[in-house]
């Protein structure tokens, strides 16, 4: 082998040796990246977790040991009489049934209406579209607190112009229209963003195949909308489920409010119980727990498929 041959070969194996130290440095920086991350989420994890796990441990504790020994003492005994005297005074099947009368036809509502909005926007072009997704998506933005007394006044009004004055005051259906009109603009612009990946394709061949408008929607378009509608599904019941302030201001008769208010019923009139009302809210908070563990598979799927799709 000549020396020239000998200069390439040896280059070219210090090209390659530099290269492959190159890459180890670029992998270990990675790996110190990818762990300063996890130990950031592990952090929010349990500062998030932490909440929960103290509400649950303060529920199985009995009051009197806590006023004797402190928050912070040493437990002497754990038991789950807290649940079962907030059982019995919290009147759950009324409580609950209200709740799901409130809950089941809002978030049907949302997700029709939202989805149909979303199809308007998308799929037809005109000169308000744009401002009119902007302005749904604003209106969700209001902070309650500061629209309240308008609303107050409102519903009175339409009570006194149809002859009952509970028309939608003190009503479920009072409720029902407010937490419509308030997550109607977030779930458009959901469901507007992921529509935007689905092809125009599709649905133009429907329209050459003579599809109307209906027939578009609910036969082509809104099947491919099952992964963001489950995942917003989730995300509106959890929200009005644990929903206090509407239901407090817009209903004057405690047994049509939710499950929320009945929480007030386990506190005292000079001293509160709050290990028997950490009971409560772990009892309360239940059942949306077992509806995110249902649909969990759906809820991911539908907030990573839109990213994804091309």
């Amino acid at each position: 082998m000549s020396a020239t041959e000998n200069r390439v070969d040896k280059k070219a194996t210090e090209k390659a040796t530099q290269a492959e130290q190159k890459l180890k440095r670029s992998r270990g920086a990675q790996a110190v990246k990818d762990r300063v991350i996890s130990i950031f989420i592990g952090f929010f994890a349990l500062a998030w977790l932490f909440p929960i796990i103290w509400t649950f441990y303060s529920s199985l504790r009995p009051y009197k040991e806590i006023r004797a020994g402190g928050v912070l003492s040493f437990p002497k005994e754990l038991n789950f009489n807290n649940y079962f005297e907030a059982i019995s005074r919290m009147e759950l099947p009324t409580y609950f049934f209200n709740t799901a009368l409130i809950t089941l036809p809002a978030v049907f509502l949302i997700l029709l209406l939202g989805s149909l909005m979303a199809f308007v926007v998308t799929r037809y072009s005109f000169k308000a579209n744009v401002a009119l997704l902007l302005l749904f998506t604003a209106g969700n933005l209001l902070p309650p607190q500061l629209v309240f007394i308008p609303v107050f006044k409102m519903y009175l009004a339409i009570g006194d112009l149809v002859g009952d004055r509970r028309f939608l005051y003190d009503s479920p259906f009072g409720v029902i229209l407010i937490h419509v009109a308030f997550q109607m603009g977030f779930a458009t612009f959901v469901l507007s963003s992921y529509m935007k990946t689905i092809p125009k394709e599709i649905s133009e061949s429907a329209l050459v195949d003579g599809a109307s408008v209906f027939t578009h929607f609910f036969r082509v378009m809104l099947p491919l909308l099952r992964p963001p509608l489950a995942s917003l599904g989730v995300l509106m019941t959890t929200w009005i489920y644990n929903d206090f302030f509407w239901a407090l201001v817009l209903m004057s008769t405690d047994s049509k409010r939710p499950i929320t208010s009945a929480l007030g019923r386990l506190t005292g009139e000079f001293v509160t119980d709050y290990n028997l009302l950490a009971a409560g809210a772990m009892i309360a908070a239940l059942p949306t727990l077992i509806v995110f563990f249902v649909l969990r598979k759906q809820f991911i799927s539908g907030l990573t498929l839109g990213s994804t799709k091309g």
